[in-house]
């Protein structure tokens, strides 16, 4: 065999390698995931495993020093998803090299190339759950601070939007519309343009009951309550990268709905809320007791004002919903950066202390 092709395939071997390993590694320590990692862990050893077949004839032929492509500089990338695409994309030039070197006769009775074609397919859906679950996660980190929930029939004339625009340029970080009056055409009119305005300015946009409007609207995600449809089956119908809520009163709900893979919780009520008079008032020791027995971020709900917000945030919440607080304040925008001062306060100091 010429030594060039063995050149060749050492090359693409170690790319295949490295590149699969980071990949693997991103999965198993990052994201928890034994199932995707351990996929990734079978590609590598097969792939390695058969490539490894020109073992002593292909470290023979390797030279570093007179590689031409040593010294080359790499594109800086910024962020976790842009590397494991780089990396990705790496093993898949990498399988198609191979691939098409498998054609030739010298190696088509050692390699097959259907073999190397078949997992740059599967690499391909590989790498699109992994950069899906990478997003997800990274929308679940920003469940911190304010949480807004833009209640149609608690805003009466207000237009959605505005309010919306408003309530984010006082510095919340996640906007729910919840809507109980509207058709679902004109709803998802509505949904749409908060969507597009969240996504200008990099805030959560989560949609509350709906999934169907939360699918078509491509909201970050959708917020359900125990009567809704269940949490297993808007988690197989909502696409990977979307984060689902659950609304819970008590621990057990609380610890179940962690088990089943909600992405965060809402415990409320804490206190009485004029928004729901007949809500449940659960109260902020019970806010510490959930908060002790899961690790999913939780959301306090039900009548948060500036006055006991900072009590909220104390008790272990990580983000705080408000309704009135907010909407029925003659000014949106300075009620709501109020609200966010209360918690940067007393997150500030926490971290202090």
């Amino acid at each position: 065999m010429p030594r060039q092709t063995l050149r060749i395939i050492d090359a693409n071997c170690n790319r295949i390698g490295e590149g699969l390993r980071f990949i693997e590694d991103i999965a198993r320590f990052l994201l928890n995931d034994a199932a995707l990692s351990q996929q990734l862990k079978t590609m590598r050893h097969n792939l390695v495993k058969s490539l490894s077949k020109f073992g002593a004839a292909m470290l023979s032929e390797r030279n570093p020093e007179a590689n031409v492509g040593v010294g080359t500089q790499l594109s800086q990338h910024q962020d976790l998803s842009s590397l494991v695409t780089a990396n990705a994309k790496r093993v898949e030039e990498a399988l198609r090299v191979i691939e098409e070197l498998s054609k030739l006769p010298d190696l088509s009775a050692t390699l097959h190339s259907k073999d190397f074609e078949q997992a740059r397919f599967n690499l391909y859906t590989l790498e699109q759950e992994l950069l899906s679950k990478l997003m997800r996660q990274q929308k679940i980190k920003q469940l911190t601070g304010l949480y807004v929930i833009i209640d149609t029939q608690i805003l009466g004339p207000k237009g959605e939007v505005d309010a919306a625009r408003k309530a984010i340029h006082g510095g919340a970080k996640v906007i729910q519309l919840r809507d109980k009056q509207h058709g679902k055409g004109e709803l998802l009119t509505i949904a749409q343009k908060l969507k597009d305005l969240c996504h200008k300015s990099n805030t959560l946009f989560v949609v509350n009951d709906y999934l169907d409007i939360a699918i078509a609207a491509e909201a970050d995600g959708i917020h359900i309550g125990p009567d809704d449809l269940p949490l297993s089956v808007v988690r197989k119908e909502l696409p990977i990268d979307k984060i689902v809520g659950l609304s819970t009163t008590t621990l057990a709900q609380a610890q179940k709905a962690e088990a089943e893979g909600a992405d965060y919780i809402a415990v409320g009520s804490i206190f009485s809320s004029p928004t729901k008079v007949n809500a449940t008032v659960v109260g902020l020791e019970h806010l510490c007791q959930v908060r002790k027995a899961i690790s999913i971020p939780i959301v306090a709900i039900g009548g948060i004002n500036k006055e006991n917000i900072a009590e909220v945030i104390t008790a272990g919440a990580d983000s705080a919903a408000v309704i009135s607080a907010v909407l029925t304040q003659k000014d949106i925008e300075s009620a709501a950066r109020q609200l966010v001062k209360e918690i940067e306060k007393k997150t500030k100091s926490h971290k202090e202390s």
